[in-house]
């Protein structure tokens, strides 16, 4: 789970600020779905960016804050976050595309191989489950 915390950082010039060409445009691209599909504006967590609100507690007992869905920019894929959790939506996975999955993230090298439908319905299922209004 995420530790950071929401920052008042503008997402917009953080994804300005992605020098690769292709994984900034994927990026603006995912921020813009996700957008879409929550209904919600985006926040920086740290150098995640992420949608909504979504509270856990550690196996310690303690009680933390995440963002519902989100995406990151990394340098080997666009990483997107509450989608995947303990093998879920393996149904739309298996139709999304050229991806890979671990433990509650889903990376996606090029958003161009992956269906952009499925991939809608893979953000409003982890919207849905994971978002606390």
């Amino acid at each position: 789970m995420v530790t950071t915390v929401p920052a008042d950082d503008s997402v917009d010039e953080f994804l300005a600020s992605i020098v690769d060409q292709r994984r900034r445009t994927d990026a603006q691209a995912a921020v813009q779905l996700m957008r879409e599909v929550t209904g919600a504006e985006p926040a920086m967590w740290g150098t995640m960016i992420g949608f909504g609100r979504q509270p856990y507690t550690n196996a310690d007992g303690k009680s933390h804050e995440t963002f519902a869905v989100g995406v990151a920019a990394r340098k080997q894929a666009l990483t997107l976050y509450g989608l995947t959790y303990y093998g879920s939506n393996q149904d739309l996975l298996d139709r999304l595309g050229a991806h890979t999955v671990g433990k509650g993230c889903l990376y996606i090298k090029r958003l161009d191989a992956v269906d952009v439908d499925v991939l809608r319905e893979l953000v409003a299922r982890g919207w849905a489950t994971n978002h606390t209004p």
